[in-house]
């Protein structure tokens, strides 16, 4: 996919990580107990996630199945096959955390400007 290369995702890495702590849904690394139980979903995969179905306009139980059934989401979002893919219910849970950290609209509005930017350059570049 083409945007992969356009959108350099890891940029998102710091404002998700500060929307789910502000959010209350990730605690920061130094205010865990231990490192037991299981690890979070990785932040930027979940955005990704978000990302697809938000472009193809697919619900959480539909992303879910488009997770586990199409390779070229599956790639996008950075799974291997032998990957556990999150549910439907993790997607929700990590939009809801964005909204209410009041950040889910800023990073989209970044994502777009840094897709159509680059776009732009790609275009100036062929002529």
């Amino acid at each position: 996919m083409a945007i992969l290369v356009a959108v350099p995702f890891e940029l998102f890495r710091v404002k998700l990580k500060a929307a789910l702590v502000k959010s209350g849904l990730r605690k920061m690394a130094d205010d865990r107990k231990n490192a037991a139980g299981r690890k979070p979903w990785d932040e930027v995969l979940i955005f990704k996630a978000l990302v697809l179905q938000a472009l193809y306009n697919l619900s959480d139980d539909a992303m879910e199945y488009q997770l586990r059934d199409r390779l070229s989401f599956i790639r996008f979002v950075g799974l291997g096959l032998e990957d556990a893919v999150s549910n439907a219910k993790t997607l929700w849970l990590y939009r809801k955390a964005l909204v209410k950290a009041g950040a889910i609209e800023g990073l989209f509005h970044q994502f777009d400007s840094t897709r159509h930017c680059c776009e732009w350059q790609r275009a100036q570049n062929m002529l």
